[in-house]
């Protein structure tokens, strides 16, 4: 497979999973709005921070490093070595799971059951959740590899709504059962996405359909289950391998992902309402993050990880798909730093009129407009560094993600102590600060690498990080505009001048988008060869 057609598959799946996800989570924004209203702080603080935590570090550390492993650009591998060292994820979660499990019920404080009740059994259902989950993992990763265009958002999105549909009722219906209401909804919607994926593959090999798709390793359903390879070797040692040094960088990634809420959840630094409001804000902070980045992210890492080989450098490598690498690498740094800047500098004036109209007095009052611009800032710092890590962590030989460990474990230690500190000294901004400040370092190592990579070559990806004087007087301009308009007309004015600021900034942001269009032709062009490419060789229809 050429490196025009990795890139057309990846630019297809990242496309699609833009519009999909826009579509589900407009659903699941309107869904949690409305459940929002019938909660109290101290159980969204542990529901969203104390239990999700427990939930997302199980299965980051008992599949993040497989993920990472199985998908690197090899282009001969046994799949049923590949496909068994996937299920040692399932053992691993179970340990995880009973582990950190005990460490949140007979470590850590207990809510009040008054306020938060049936917490023992939020504990269980969430970490039983996490488990359910990891059943999928050797389908999920076949899709992945095979670039299955809209599966795994289709799966993911359908079982996010079903759970919010579920949540919605039983909060409405039977608001005494507490933690009852978030953890079984949780385990639902582990075993929907797992269904998703069961079905799905069951339907496609065992179709006549299924003997024309000679790119996928398996023939029918029971190939993916664990079983003895011709060559007697239960796994891929090469693979395990780098599973182990993706283990090592994804337990201190986790730290650094999920840094705030261990802070929060281990030192106790602010009460279950205050990780409430947090948490929300967080989230509404990053929901653009997780509808535009993340796609494009896990996208094109698979593109560089088929493009690019591991071990040789740039100049010993096919340079046609060097050159491929390096224009999309530049393409994607431009889109990310737009859209980041355009968030970053039209987020500040509307915070408060989100938050408000998201969650009322709630979330509109106190630190949460705060909380918002801040975070409207590091949505920047993601969008960089997301593009620039995914090619790195593709680009990296093994030995360069052994040292990249040393480098996070200075930053997972650096950001529990600044987090701690800035908390302490301004409050729940200063998770955010601190956030900030380690991203800043990963991206500085991340375009140290990068430059190194391509320094030898005639390709300047970096580039991309450059904008015109024009555009960036144009941000300027918008930014300044809107916030003299939130001071005459939000948020205490009525509708009538709130919607007038809305009237403003979006002449403002009109404005700031027909220049970019004007300015960077480069990018236009990019995206429109690649994302809108029409979508024949679609794997699913």
């Amino acid at each position: 497979m050429g490196s025009q057609e990795v890139l057309g598959q990846a630019a297809r799946l990242a496309s699609s999973g833009l519009i999909l996800q826009v579509l589900f989570r407009l659903i699941t924004f309107v869904l949690n709005a409305f459940v929002l209203r019938f909660l109290s702080k101290e159980i969204v603080g542990v529901v969203n921070v104390r239990l999700t935590l427990l939930y997302s570090t199980t299965l980051f550390l008992a599949r993040e490093a497989f993920r990472r492993a199985c998908l690197s650009g090899v282009t001969q591998r046994d799949w049923s070595q590949t496909l068994n060292l996937l299920w040692l994820t399932v053992p691993l979660g179970v340990f995880w799971s009973l582990f950190l499990g005990w460490v949140w019920l007979q470590l850590l404080e207990v809510p009040d059951p008054h306020v938060v009740p049936h917490y023992a059994t939020g504990v269980v259902l969430f970490g039983l959740s996490a488990v359910v989950e990891l059943l999928g993992e050797p389908f999920w990763v076949l899709a992945q590899a095979h670039m299955f265009v809209k599966l795994k958002v289709i799966a993911e999105s359908l079982s996010v709504i079903l759970k919010s549909i579920l949540t919605a009722f039983l909060v409405l219906w039977l608001p005494h059962w507490g933690l009852y209401i978030f953890s079984l909804a949780q385990l639902f919607y582990t075993t929907v996405l797992v269904l998703c994926y069961v079905i799905y593959f069951t339907k496609l090999l065992g179709s006549p359909e299924s003997t024309k798709l000679q790119t996928l390793p398996v023939s029918r359903i029971t190939d993916l289950l664990p079983n003895i390879t011709r060559s007697g070797a239960l796994i891929n040692w090469k693979e395990a391998k780098l599973t182990w040094s993706f283990f090592k960088q994804s337990f201190l990634k986790q730290i650094l992902t999920e840094g705030e809420r261990y802070v929060m959840t281990f030192l106790n630094v602010l009460n279950f309402g205050d990780q409430g409001v947090y948490d929300i804000v967080n989230n509404l902070g990053s929901l653009v993050a997780r509808l535009i980045f993340q796609p494009i992210e896990e996208s094109f890492y698979i593109f560089f990880a088929k493009v690019l080989e591991r071990e040789k450098d740039a100049t010993l490598q096919k340079q046609e798909d060097v050159a491929v690498a390096a224009a999309v690498l530049e393409s994607l740094l431009k889109l990310a730093l737009l859209a980041g800047l355009t968030i970053t500098v039209f987020g500040f004036a509307y915070s408060q009129l989100a938050l408000d109209i998201y969650g009322g007095a709630m979330l509109s009052s106190g630190s949460g407009p705060v909380l918002l611009r801040s975070y409207c800032f590091y949505v920047l710092l993601l969008a960089i560094n997301g593009v620039t890590e995914c090619f790195t962590f593709a680009a990296m030989s093994k030995e360069e993600v052994d040292r990249y460990n040393f480098v996070m474990l200075a930053l997972s230690s650096s950001f529990l102590v600044l987090s701690y500190l800035l908390t302490r000294w301004c409050g729940s901004v200063g998770f955010i600060l601190a956030n900030c400040f380690n991203m800043g370092i990963r991206i500085t190592q991340s375009l140290c690498f990068i430059h190194r990579y391509y320094r030898r070559s005639p390709h300047r990806p970096l580039a991309g990080l450059h904008l015109s004087p024009v555009l960036l007087g144009t941000f300027a301009l918008g930014g300044g505009v809107t916030a003299v308009s939130e001071v005459f007309l939000c948020c205490e004015q009525g509708w009538p001048a709130r919607l007038a600021h809305i009237a403003v900034g979006a002449f403002c942001l009109g404005a700031t988008l027909g220049t970019a269009f004007l300015t960077e032709t480069k990018l236009i062009h990019f995206l429109r060869t690649q994302l809108g490419v029409p979508r024949r060789t679609d794997k699913m229809t």
